[in-house]
């Protein structure tokens, strides 16, 4: 039906407001007329906020005093428009901004335009969507399946997370409070900074209630898309959750839930996008806050703000004894991008360091449906098990489990979605770590395994002095002699600068042709006595000129030294070695380095500790080669083969 007025990336624009729409209608039809008569009574008694009075007699935390609803619409099909107008400013505030979020009132007007409003509505009014009917787990189904229908083009590195995923996240984030979850008339809190739609809080907030019936959970997001943002606020609505705790904005620069406190939290943030747009505000909070403010420990490259929402989740842990636990989900980049002393690099140390990295699962690809890319979760939380009572102590310690193969593959692809994880294979993983044992899935480290210390080892540097032609022609080239013959003065001023520059550079060239052309100085400081014995007066630049016109690289020369007689580097032999944290630099330079290179030192000025997870180096399974004797069997065959076709190709 909207094909045509409306193109294919445009669906959304309907299909989900309406979606929402036809599921509050379904929500409140049972209460309807009670809340109308409610509502008549109320006008007459001058009360100004009826909302809470209706809201008790809808049994939602919303109404809608409308005498419209999906039914009536298609017996006025002359005024439909307005009719669906006056239904919408019929609800309470808070459904209302919702819908307001998906500026639909525009998409009224074209559809009524096209005669298409009516054909919509009465679409959508055969489908039952009330709870009792498509349950919110399904319902959060149906909204992923539609984001995704009409999301296959959208922004790079958006990917709505599959609820499966979500389960296992879930189930690893709270595996270990299990115990303390059930007791009854416990209050805890969620929180998702990239909320998306909201299935993470929703998946999160089913199994806390499956867990315990009585729990209380409160439910905290912030999302930055309207759609996504009113999608997700619906959901908490229908949910009894309070709306008022979705805020739509950036979590950068405008944090919804500033200075707020949760107990758990999950999200998936955008992979690979950079900051550029908010990159003043983060920039200004980390230099005028540092630890006080949410990006105190770095800021990663501009291209990859992924370690940006782990630092704000960080902020917002708690500081009592339970503390807090977070689980999210990350592309491979944040695993080892950046070198020793990096922002990426700082912000891993800082996290590590401080004892704050759990865990990291690597899960199989293709599991997402606009990107086949491999992700990670990571579990990160401010206070590891140190109670042998209550587990496995990990204090001090980082999991990595290998779930790359966990997955089944689907009967039909959605998108770049090929694999999903099976119920099993979600129990399995949470098993492997929950029980923190090493085996083929799972390795644990000491935080120090993580680090490393870059070394920076030079060698001295060895020059040769002539003054060839060749080499005295170089000088021309170097900017401290070219700038002789160049003005910084104005008018007879600078004509007069230019030709006594001028005059210079042709007595320093004239001079060095009087050298002896044949003699090759190895020694710097006999090459300098060399060229001071002329009356040229050089200053400290044009004397560096000079020497680096007339040197050359050379081995056998000796080495050469500044003005406390320490060797200088030679910056094009310079390497660098990646210690590891554990290991003292000094004893692995004197294994690895002193050996091959006895003229060798560390610069120690330049040592810098890094952190890095290589988490396929871990992993790597060594593959035997294949023997040369199979590979010469197979190439006969295959000449074999080749022959024969040739034979038929120039039989026939």
């Amino acid at each position: 039906m909207l094909r045509g007025p409306y193109k294919k990336e445009q669906y959304g624009d309907v299909v989900l407001p309406m979606c929402v729409l036809r599921r509050f209608d379904c929500v409140l039809v049972s209460t309807k007329e009670e809340v109308l008569k409610r509502y008549e009574e109320l006008k007459e008694t001058g009360l100004k906020n009826v909302d809470p009075v209706l809201n008790r007699v809808s049994k939602q935390e919303f109404n809608n005093v409308s005498k419209y609803d999906f039914e009536k619409f298609l017996a006025d099909p002359d005024n439909i428009a307005s009719n669906l107008r006056n239904y919408i400013n019929g609800f309470s505030k808070n459904a209302r901004e919702i819908i307001e979020y998906f500026d639909f009132d525009k998409e009224i007007t074209k559809l009524n335009d096209n005669n298409l409003l009516y054909l919509i509505i009465s679409e959508f009014n055969k489908i039952d969507l009330h709870p009792d009917r498509v349950s919110n787990v399904e319902m959060g189904y149906i909204f992923e399946e539609l984001i995704r229908r009409f999301s296959e083009h959208g922004e790079a590195g958006d990917h709505y997370t599959p609820r499966k995923v979500i389960r296992l996240m879930v189930n690893i984030l709270l595996n270990e409070d299990n115990e303390e979850l059930t007791q009854p008339g416990l209050v805890t809190t969620v929180y998702d900074c990239c909320a998306g739609t909201g299935g993470m809080l929703s998946v999160t907030e089913q199994y806390l209630r499956d867990l315990n019936p009585g729990i209380q959970v409160e439910i905290f997001g912030q999302e930055l898309n309207p759609q996504s943002f009113s999608i997700c606020k619906s959901d908490m609505l229908i949910k009894g959750q309070n709306a008022d705790n979705i805020i739509l904005g950036d979590s950068f620069t405008q944090d919804g839930h500033c200075g707020k406190m949760f107990r758990y939290m999950l999200t998936n943030p955008p992979f690979g996008v950079e900051w550029k747009k908010s990159q003043k505000f983060i920039t200004d909070e980390h230099e005028r806050e540092g630890f006080n403010g949410r990006f105190g420990a770095g800021l990663p490259r501009i291209s990859d703000g992924s370690l940006l929402f782990l630092q704000h989740l960080i902020s917002k842990m708690r500081q009592d004894e339970k503390g807090s636990r977070i689980a999210i989900i990350f592309n491979g980049s944040p695993l080892f991008t950046g070198d020793a002393g990096s922002g990426e690099s700082e912000i891993r140390r800082w996290i590590i360091e401080n004892d704050m990295l759990e865990g990291i699962i690597a899960l199989p690809d293709q599991l997402f449906y606009n990107t086949g890319i491999s992700t990670y979760i990571w579990i990160v939380t401010n206070r590891k098990n140190s109670d042998p009572m209550r587990g496995p102590v990990r204090t001090g310690k980082v999991q990595l489990v290998n779930a790359v193969d966990f997955y089944v593959k689907m009967r039909k692809s959605l998108g770049n979605k090929r694999h999903e994880i099976s119920e099993e294979q979600i129990t399995e993983i949470a098993r492997i770590y929950g029980e923190f044992k090493e085996n083929e899935y799972c390795k644990i480290f000491d935080n120090g395994d993580l680090g490393y210390q870059k070394v920076v080892v030079e060698r001295p540097l060895r020059l040769n002095f002539q003054a060839t032609h060749d080499r005295i022609n170089n000088l021309y080239n170097e900017t401290a002699f070219k700038r002789l013959a160049e003005s910084r003065k104005k008018g007879s001023a600078g004509f007069k600068e230019i030709e006594e520059g001028r005059a210079l550079q042709s007595e320093i060239i004239e001079t060095l042709k009087t050298m002896d052309s044949t003699i090759v100085y190895k020694n710097r400081d006999a090459f300098l006595k060399a060229l001071k014995k002329s009356d040229i007066k050089l200053n400290s630049q044009l004397q560096r000129a000079i020497l680096f016109a007339l040197s050359e690289k050379d081995e056998t020369a000796d080495i050469c030294t500044d003005s406390k007689g320490n060797p200088e580097p030679d910056t094009d032999l310079r390497d660098t070695e990646n210690v590891p944290l554990k290991e003292d630099i000094h004893e692995y330079f004197q294994r690895e380095v002193k050996p091959h290179l006895p003229d060798a030192w560390i610069d120690e000025s330049r040592t810098r500790i890094g952190y890095e997870i290589p988490f396929t180096r871990y992993f790597y399974k060594y593959q035997p080669l294949r023997s040369s004797v199979a590979i010469l069997e197979e190439i006969r065959e295959l000449e074999k083969s080749i022959l024969e076709k040739l034979k038929k190709v120039t039989s026939g």
